[in-house]
């Protein structure tokens, strides 16, 4: 059952100059079109403790499509091809966003099947251990069976390599490896194809879920 905290609108950088928000990052970011710069990973398995999956990147076409793009870039990874402006209506998304993971797990499932998907909240501010420490757990699982983990976060984090991502409003990535064990977690992000994939400790991004959620 969707919580208040749920609720919040998803939107990037540049959706916050729509809706009047404050903004933080780039606003031209989140306009990226998707055959800009499309990536491509393989993948891979090099040593326990360490996974990656090939994904199929590209960039969301406008401010407001971060949930469907999300969604796509994950289900990449295990050779599905899904038009995200049908993705996009089957999850209400609207100029306003996509309202919460919930909305998002049900088409996660529709393609992969029933119950593979489901949501998990991060309720408070910031997120405990144990809330960390299930988030690790549910990401080496997805990505051990060749899933990817759809994430609804909102803030600002800083990845391992010092760049800095910042979604005052909310926004969706996808989560497509892990190494040492998952303490790192590896992002495709829709919102610039010059960022598109980047590392983060996964205690930041339970942090950055804090108050929303992810699909995994």
């Amino acid at each position: 059952m969707r919580t208040e905290m749920l609720r919040k609108t998803a939107l990037t950088a540049a959706g916050l100059a729509f809706a009047g928000g404050a903004i933080a990052g780039p606003i031209t970011a989140a306009y990226a079109i998707a055959e800009q710069q499309p990536s491509t990973s393989v993948t891979t398995d090099r040593k326990h403790g360490e996974r990656e999956l090939g994904v199929r990147y590209e960039a969301q076409p406008n401010f407001y499509y971060c949930g469907p793009a999300a969604a796509r870039n994950a289900l990449s990874v295990q050779g599905k091809e899904i038009d995200m402006d049908a993705v996009a209506e089957e999850m209400g998304t609207t100029e306003a966003g996509t309202d919460s993971i919930n909305d998002i797990t049900p088409v996660l499932n529709k393609e992969t099947g029933k119950d593979v998907y489901r949501s998990v909240e991060i309720p408070g501010s910031l997120a405990d251990e144990k809330q960390t420490d299930k988030l690790r757990a549910d990401i080496v699982e997805a990505v051990d069976e060749g899933r990817a983990v759809v994430a609804n976060i909102a803030g600002t984090a800083t990845d391992i390599d010092g760049g800095v991502h910042s979604f005052e409003g909310g926004h969706y990535i996808s989560v497509v490896g892990y190494r040492d064990g998952g303490e790192t977690v590896k992002i495709a992000d829709s919102a610039n194809p010059d960022t598109a994939s980047y590392w983060i400790t996964t205690e930041a991004l339970a942090d950055w879920i804090a108050t929303r959620g992810y699909a995994a």
